[in-house]
């Protein structure tokens, strides 16, 4: 008898939690309300390049995020002012759970849970608690001059986010960052993930463009500009990005088809 009532405890806890999960990520895409996002400055070294830009972090750095998203939201027919609030938290110390990159469904699972914990347990933050967490991870170029993936997760709305701390790299890094975002709203990637290359149509800002190529936007979920059939590049800034219409119905901004 205590062994059942533990079950359906547990059973009822893990139900709320994803109700509330549910409920949360509903609120994030009606774009009805400005969403609260926290990003968490962390070094992932111990450059001293990487201590400065950790430290120099400040909400006006991200503000072009905000202003990029308000112009996208509009432009998909919502009148929403300031659909982003980004705070920035004192820099964290901490690094978050590795990514098993060769692990199975099981300890990518675990990872996940792992990875929420993590963050509730650094959640330690001032302003208004946020809906969206952004672990931002600053490697120096001259040690990293390659990142691994970033990642955005819906559940828990969390994202993991890997950048340079090269102030010439900023604009670059907003891009990441804001790719890594619309994936905690539900966005799925649009490009093929063995070439990087984006898949027409969905991953094309212009599919209808003629000559097809090359393009002179990023799709943001694809994350690049195609220039041919094999080669695109990465937006210099946000400017050169959008929301294109796959995209806008998986965060809620039109009717999905």
């Amino acid at each position: 008898m205590f062994r059942k009532l533990r079950i359906a405890i547990l059973l009822f806890i893990l139900a709320t939690v994803a109700v509330g999960a549910w409920r949360s990520n509903a609120r994030a895409t009606d774009w009805k309300n400005t969403l609260h996002v926290t990003l968490y400055p962390i070094a992932a070294d111990s450059s001293p390049v990487t201590r400065r830009a950790v430290t120099a972090a400040r909400p006006d750095d991200f503000a072009p995020i905000g202003e990029w998203l308000e112009e996208q939201v509009q432009r998909h027919g919502r009148a929403l002012q300031q659909p982003l609030a980004v705070n920035v938290a004192p820099p964290l110390d901490a690094l978050p759970p590795s990514f098993p990159a060769e692990g199975n469904a099981l300890s990518i699972g675990w990872w996940s849970l792992h990875l929420r914990w993590w963050a509730w347990r650094h959640d330690a933050a001032p302003g208004p608690r946020p809906q969206i967490r952004l672990f931002v991870l600053y490697h120096d170029p001259a040690l990293s001059p390659h990142l691994d993936h970033s990642l955005g997760l819906r559940k828990g709305m969390i994202g993991v986010i890997k950048v340079f701390a090269d102030r010439h790299e900023h604009q670059r890094n907003l891009v990441i960052i804001a790719h890594e975002l619309l994936h905690t709203l539900g966005a799925s990637d649009k490009y093929d993930l063995r070439s990087n290359q984006p898949v027409f149509p969905d991953g094309y800002a212009e599919p209808e463009r003629q000559p097809r190529h090359p393009q002179r936007l990023a799709e943001i979920m694809a994350g690049r500009i195609p220039l041919s059939e094999e080669r695109a590049e990465v937006p210099g800034h946000l400017g050169r990005s959008v929301i294109g219409p796959a995209t806008a119905a998986e965060i809620g901004l039109v009717p999905a088809h």
